[in-house]
């Protein structure tokens, strides 16, 4: 018997994003509590959030068999309810160690979830004839969005995190039977590759040029998710919700610009727009790092939101539309290096603050945004209209 809402499959792509990310965005607002209840350094804490990163790269390479076998709606039903409850159990964590370890199977968890919802939502814009992946990533984004302001407003109350993301667990529950209760996954794109995926998804040389097109706005999307708050913190002694809102300002510019990118894509191309995006990643991430004030900071996080916005969408379909493998094949290898960038660079970033102080923490990002914009020319020069027409 199938419950929840009936929607067009687009709407329910969208819905997917949203609460995927409606259930990760209630950490990082509470690292601050996290770090001061364990009593860590940030080197420390980075640590324990790369357990996250090792479980995402593990089942990013291997999950892609698995899932087809088990099937995507079962899968996706299970996980991101899974994930909920993952992310309550791993703020127990007594210090550093257990961190790490309560934090890799929501990195196994993620992993899946990502290979399912980007590989839906590409499958999806071409079931129904126009693109939806920068819509689908806006509302991620704006799923990050909402409950990292509910996140900030709850740490400035003082209730625990432990309370906070238990009580995250039935509320995504909730929003998983209603949005995606009658999720049917959509047929494979006609004219693509539909053997069996890899066991291990190697990235190609395409692919590897790809993630150098990435690797800046994965990198620094993910600092300003998991340092923004304890950089707000640290170098400027704002509030509990000042602090969280900094990582909530950065989605909610990423979520808005990823809404609207869809036009400027099949308006000029895939390269001029990430090169536009680069640039602006470039000036919020000098603003951070010279940052003389809170407001100054703020706008730097705000501009690194719109500049992170289209780049990984926009890679994650020029992967999808290759025809030399299966596209959940290629998805997964630029997914397996990009998003474990995502997760497994920014807790390596807090040796750097640690050692040399957080703002140095985003100002190793410049030279990645230079790769990037010598690599983006992979995207493509023609209006994206015209590849899925």
């Amino acid at each position: 018997m199938r419950f929840g809402l009936e929607l067009p499959p687009q709407i329910r792509v969208f819905g997917g994003f949203f609460v995927y990310s409606f259930c990760m965005g209630s950490l990082p607002p509470r690292l601050p509590d996290i770090q001061k209840a364990m009593g860590i350094e940030e080197g420390a804490l980075g640590l324990g959030l790369i357990g996250a990163a090792v479980g995402t790269l593990i089942s990013l390479s291997f999950a892609g068999p698995f899932l087809e076998r088990v099937g995507y709606r079962r899968a996706i039903l299970t996980l991101i309810p899974l994930l909920a409850l993952l992310y309550a159990f791993s703020v127990f964590a007594a210090g550093p160690l257990m961190f790490f370890i309560l934090l890799f199977p929501v990195g196994i968890v993620i992993g899946g979830i990502e290979i399912i919802l980007n590989l839906e939502a590409d499958r999806t814009e071409h079931q129904i004839g126009y693109r939806i992946m920068n819509r689908a990533h806006a509302f991620w984004s704006f799923g990050f969005f909402s409950s990292g302001l509910i996140g900030a407003s709850i740490a400035q109350t003082g209730l625990s995190p432990q309370l906070h993301l238990l009580i995250m667990v039935p509320v995504v529950a909730l929003a998983v039977a209603l949005v995606l209760g009658r999720f049917d996954p959509a047929p494979h794109r006609t004219g693509a590759s539909t053997g069996s995926a890899s066991h291990f998804a190697m990235p190609t040389l395409a692919i590897m040029v790809l993630v150098a097109v990435t690797l800046s706005a994965m990198i620094m999307e993910g600092a300003g998710i998991d340092w923004s708050a304890i950089y707000m913190k640290d170098v400027f002694a704002v509030s509990p919700f000042l602090a969280g809102f900094a990582v909530a300002l950065g989605a909610f510019t990423q979520a808005v610009t990823r809404f609207f990118a869809d036009a400027f894509v099949e308006r000029y191309s895939p390269t001029v727009v990430a090169r536009a995006l680069l640039g602006i990643l470039g000036i919020g991430t000098l603003m951070v790092f010279f940052a003389a004030a809170d407001w100054m900071a703020l706008i730097g996080f705000g501009l690194m939101g719109v500049g992170t916005s289209a780049i990984f969408p926009l890679a994650m379909s020029a992967a999808a539309q290759r025809t030399d493998r299966p596209a959940a094949t290629n998805v997964a290898a630029l997914a397996q290096i990009s998003f474990v960038a995502f997760l497994f660079g920014p807790p390596l970033l807090g040796f750097i603050a640690e050692h040399w102080g957080i703002r140095w923490s985003f100002g190793i990002g410049l030279p990645l945004v230079a790769l990037s914009l010598l690599a983006a020319g992979a995207l493509g020069t023609r209006p994206i209209k015209h590849e899925i027409e």
